[in-house]
């Protein structure tokens, strides 16, 4: 039977961070960066078994978010100072970072304010900023995503595409999330309301993507209707050593519905 990982704390300047790890010790840890409206209890358990299989993951609450305290910066450069508090405060001068959605927005600016801290990057449906040209956004998405409360059908059109296999992965991965013990406060709304400006206000990396030295795997769902591949594209042909990689009837939430497959990626890309 698989134990949930404790709860720890570490007083940074920013408030009291909480964060899990899972996995065995050393080696260069894999720290995760979660997406919009996510707390560390927002990730598919069976993702993070499967990434803790053979290596050390990091995953916490950001400032202002679920178990952690302080306010949630409205900056995402404001957003990967804390992160690299935190992890100056636990002792790591160095990781391995996986950023998903919001959190690939920030782990993106992460690579580039703290560049000795990063050795590989992995960025997960996510964007390097405003992209004009291309498919752009479902059109429902922003009414959906910034509903006070978000239920199963609007998980399921925001993270997976309408076919039987992916809702039927869709839900599983759902009652997988919502089924852990002991969860931890949701966003609040003040806290929803500072992620959005941060958003809002961030002019993204593409002007300095090829500053990006380090090796980067692009990945996302072909079908994400939030954050469309093209921009996952687009990253992966500017950042100079990037991968880029899709799934098919696949869309934000791959990595929930592509467990395995990707974590294989993950390990490939880890160990290369």
């Amino acid at each position: 039977m698989t134990t949930t990982p404790m709860i720890r704390h570490a007083e940074t300047r920013h408030g009291r961070i909480a964060w899990q790890a899972s996995g065995p010790e050393g080696g260069l840890p894999l720290v995760l960066f979660q997406r919009f409206r996510g707390t560390m209890d927002d990730w598919d358990p069976a993702f993070i078994t499967g990434l803790s299989a053979n290596r050390r993951v990091i995953r916490f609450d950001s400032a202002g978010i679920g178990r952690s305290g302080g306010q949630v910066p409205e900056t995402v450069a404001g957003m990967a100072a804390v992160a690299a508090d935190f992890l100056v405060t636990i002792n790591l001068a160095q990781i391995d970072l996986l950023g998903w959605s919001l959190g690939g927005a920030i782990a993106q600016q992460f690579a580039l304010d703290f560049p000795h801290m990063v050795r590989r990057l992995i960025v997960a449906g996510s964007s390097p900023g405003p992209i004009a040209d291309g498919p752009q956004p479902h059109p429902r998405v922003a009414s959906v995503m910034t509903r006070p409360e978000n239920g199963e059908d609007d998980f399921l059109f925001l993270f997976y595409p309408e076919t039987d296999c992916a809702v039927s992965a869709g839900r599983a991965s759902l009652s997988r999330v919502l089924g852990q013990r002991a969860r931890g406060p949701r966003v609040t709304a003040e806290s929803f309301v500072r992620q959005v400006k941060a958003i809002s206000a961030w002019p993204g990396i593409l002007h300095r993507a090829r500053e990006l030295k380090l090796p980067v795997l692009v990945a996302n769902g072909a079908h994400d209707v939030m954050i469309p591949a093209y921009r996952s594209y687009v990253l992966s042909q500017t950042a100079p050593d990037a991968k880029l990689l899709l799934y098919p009837d696949a869309g934000h939430a791959f990595l929930f519905q592509e467990i395995d497959d990707f974590v294989a990626e993950i390990e490939r890309f880890l160990q290369g």
